[in-house]
């Protein structure tokens, strides 16, 4: 790695842990522990990004260097560099849970690049003392899954960490997949994963949680200084600042997440990053029919506390935590209080531009808002799949009647005898409504169709393709891992050659281990 450019803001300025020994335990007045990744005993390079790889200033020919693969699996340190895992608690399934930090994450280095600053971190290189129980180590089948959805959400347009490397260790991990009481080793993997920073909402929770409050002072200065340095002003303001920007750029990221139907799973307040970025994806999936109610956490099948339709009022939920935690340096609640208050009305107003934009309208009109609402419970009368009706919906052009409407999205439908009686009135109503919306828009049909098929992608990392890959990988076959990667390049385009992927959820993978629910070691 010859062009890496080492940076150590985070553990020159911040407090490190005094206990240097690698035990399962409280930490506290520290930000970091250091700690340095198993050696895997037979790593293997099974995929890596060279656009990622290029982001953080490595070339592409090292990428296949013994050096790049020693250092991403964990077998090597870095020269003047140490590895260590952040300490933060947090707020999980809505309950305090205290301590947590980087159970199975360990943080390589920062490095600086063209005027930018990015974290590696190895997920799944080992133990820390934030592992609790665990042993810090990742399966083949959680990298895959983390190392290609990463990388789909980044060429989607959604704010995310990065993928720079998937590698088998040679070893092998215990797992109990469904938490069911029935183990079984599985393949061990590393992937190295890359962001600005990995600082979430439960860092600052800890401080205040331990009213380590001259440690929360600096922190979030230095957290301003070193990402937010266009915040200016007397302290206060900054921190008021920071609060909101984060707001802004969390409800942006979830914005988008209902626009391509993702759900995250398991949206604790320690896997929210301050960058507003999608991190840490574990139970996640995208939507197949279109169901606000679905989760695929199987933790969270009681509750669906991280269900689709749910999402943006947890990230609200989450904020105020994040209030909360800031909330000793400003002693003030009405700003935070005023930006919390905004976060749903921006974000209502946001939504109904986003998904207008989806539907090919444009210019909004006071009717819309209904237009919108018939339009989510018509999606939820049959199971409809949302990838596939948004994408084809601009194939309708102006002159056509709702039958013909409706003809060019029922591919969407998974049950399409249930189109009938009832539901198909509704269908036509709406879709009668829509036709005449479209007419008072300026846009000509082939105009409208490309900016819609720029929103609406007509390709999303669905749980069944991961498993597909993840199958054959297990058998060491990586062709598919290859073949999602370079579909998730390009989501928005037609990619005649693989049209296969745009098609609605297989049968066999409606109640399949890994296509339907997932649990969080997932």
């Amino acid at each position: 790695m010859k062009n890496l450019k080492i940076n150590k803001r985070f553990t020159a300025e911040l407090p490190a842990d005094v206990n240097e020994t690698n035990e399962i335990r409280q930490v506290s007045n520290a930000l970091f522990s250091y700690v340095n990744p198993v050696k895997p005993s037979n790593p293997v390079l099974i995929h890596a990004s060279e656009s990622v790889a290029e982001l953080v200033g490595i070339d592409k020919d090292e990428i296949q260097s013994e050096s790049f693969l020693n250092v991403f699996s964990g077998k090597e340190i870095l020269p003047e560099t140490r590895p260590f895992a952040m300490c933060y608690a947090g707020h999980q399934f809505g309950n305090w849970a205290g301590q947590l930090g980087d159970g199975r994450a360990i943080n390589l280095t920062e490095v600086e690049h063209e005027n930018k600053f990015f974290m590696l971190q190895l997920k799944g290189a080992g133990k820390t003392p934030y592992s609790r129980t665990a042993d810090g180590l990742a399966v083949l089948r959680s990298s895959i899954r983390e190392y290609l959805c990463a990388e789909a959400m980044h060429y989607l347009g959604v704010p995310t960490t990065r993928s720079l490397s998937l590698i088998q260790s040679g070893d092998e991990v215990l797992r109990d997949i469904l938490y069911n009481g029935n183990p079984a080793y599985e393949k061990g993997a590393i992937v190295c994963r890359v962001a600005p920073s990995f600082i979430r909402f439960g860092s600052f929770e800890m401080l205040t949680a331990r009213n380590e409050l001259k440690n929360l002072k600096q922190f979030t200065e230095f957290t301003i200084r070193n990402y937010f340095p266009e915040i200016k002003g007397e302290p206060k303001e900054q921190y008021i600042q920071f609060f909101k920007k984060v707001a802004d750029t969390t409800r942006e990221m979830i914005l988008h997440w209902q626009r391509v139907g993702f759900v995250h799973g398991v949206m604790n307040t320690d896997n929210m990053s301050i960058h507003g970025i999608t991190i840490d994806y574990g139970p996640y999936g995208w939507l197949e029919n279109y169901d606000p109610n679905w989760t695929p956490n199987t933790t969270d099948s009681q509750h669906r506390r991280y269900r689709f339709g749910n999402q943006p009022q947890v990230a609200q939920w989450n904020l105020y935590q994040l209030a909360n935690a800031l909330y000793p340096l400003i002693n003030e609640a009405k700003p935070l209080e005023n930006i919390l208050e905004s976060f749903m009305n921006d974000f209502s107003e946001d939504y109904k531009v986003m998904f207008l934009s989806k539907l090919g309208i444009f210019t909004s009109i006071e009717t819309d808002s209904e237009l919108i609402v018939d339009l989510e419970e018509n999606l939820q009368l049959s199971e409809t799949d949302m990838t596939i009706f948004f994408r084809n919906l601009g194939k309708i052009k102006k002159e056509d009647s709702a039958e013909i409407a409706l003809e060019k999205i029922k591919d969407a439908f998974y049950i399409p005898d249930e189109i009938a009686n009832n539901v198909l009135e509704n269908w036509k109503t709406w879709f009668t409504l829509y036709l005449q919306r479209l007419n008072t828009e300026e846009l000509s049909d082939e105009d409208r169709q490309a900016k819609m098929n720029k929103i609406n992608p007509k390709y999303v990392l669905r749980n069944y393709m991961a498993q597909l890959s993840i199958d054959a990988a297990d058998k060491g076959d990586f062709s598919l891992v290859s073949e999602l990667y370079l579909l998730l390049q390009n989501p928005y385009d037609e990619q005649p050659d693989m049209e296969k992927w745009f098609a609605k959820r297989p049968d066999w993978a409606r109640s399949k281990v890994g296509c339907s629910m997932l649990s969080c070691s997932s």
